[in-house]
């Protein structure tokens, strides 16, 4: 071991490496490793996400530096994740498949107020309508922060709808209070989580999002393109071979009746439309000649239907 190396490791406090050590157990002891942001949220609330994630996944704070460090001595595939690591990072370690617990994560974020000089995390939104404010100061307040306010039957109504910040803006006092006031909470306050590695793949937050009724009807549409595609190139598959026996018969049978051929199962069809030739050929002889046609040929023009 060279010098440099030697002096450097002596000069690691015992705590750094233990907790160094403990990533590294957590890593080889759990099929998922996931890359949280920890920005913004108390450390209360931080508490009760840890316990609300208790038999679903490890949550381990700990500095960055430390972080790469237990990265850096993992395996190769796991070390790729470090990029990930950021302002304020913490560990999760799980046995749960990265989709379900992106689904987890995300369902426990909760809505939190603007806070002044913070930046909006999407295009910030006012309605038109009625507030539930007095005539008073507010009108003002509003009309000040952006918002066209005025007075109707008593009550501080918004006259028309507004986009008062823009995904990414900063969010200035005036309006993060006047936001507040309206109860217009448009922050998200929960884990972040970036990316998770797994059996040597790394699923970033982008991929994990998953909308699942649009996925639940992509999958249906492509079920019933495929299928149609089996039924028209005419290719059995378990699920389409009863309806290409179907639509075989059908054809066969139509085929057997355009080309007038005598079967069991058509001859009705086929005496059913001799029959209507024949009253057809009746009619026009008919309209020549009254007396062209019997007289039970006669009768049976006259009951048919016109």
């Amino acid at each position: 071991m060279s010098t440099e190396l030697v002096h450097h490791s002596i000069h690691i406090p015992k705590w750094k490496k233990d907790e160094i050590e403990d990533i590294k157990r957590l890593i080889t002891t759990h099929s998922s490793v996931g890359i949280v942001g920890v920005t913004g949220i108390p450390s209360n609330q931080l508490q009760l996400m840890r316990k609300s994630l208790r038999g679903i996944a490890d949550l381990k704070m700990c500095r960055n530096s430390l972080i790469d460090r237990a990265l850096a001595e993992s395996s190769d595939e796991v070390k790729q994740i470090n990029k990930y690591v950021e302002d304020q990072t913490a560990l999760l370690f799980t046995n749960e498949n990265p989709f379900k617990l992106f689904k987890i994560l995300d369902k426990g974020k909760t809505s939190a107020p603007m806070k002044p000089g913070g930046i909006a995390p999407k295009d910030i939104v006012v309605e038109k309508g009625p507030t539930s404010f007095p005539p008073g100061p507010i009108v003002g307040e509003l009309t000040g922060a952006g918002i066209p306010a005025g007075i109707e039957g008593g009550k501080v109504v918004i006259r028309q709808t507004k986009t008062v910040a823009k995904k990414g803006d900063v969010v200035d006092a005036k309006l993060a209070s006047i936001l507040s006031r309206l109860e217009i909470h448009p922050m998200e306050l929960g884990l972040d989580l970036r990316a998770v590695y797994e059996n040597g793949m790394i699923y970033e937050s982008k991929i994990l999002s998953v909308d699942e009724t649009t996925y639940t009807n992509n999958l249906t549409l492509a079920v019933q393109h495929a299928f149609n595609l089996s039924v028209n190139s005419a290719y059995p598959a378990k699920a389409t071979i009863s309806t290409l026996l179907t639509k075989a018969a059908s054809q066969s049978r139509n085929l057997a009746i355009n080309a007038e051929i005598m079967m069991p199962e058509i001859i009705d069809v086929l005496l059913g439309k001799a029959n209507a030739q024949m009253m057809s050929i009746a009619r026009l002889a008919m309209a020549k000649d009254a007396n062209s046609v019997s007289s039970k040929i006669k009768e049976k023009v006259a009951a048919a239907p016109k």
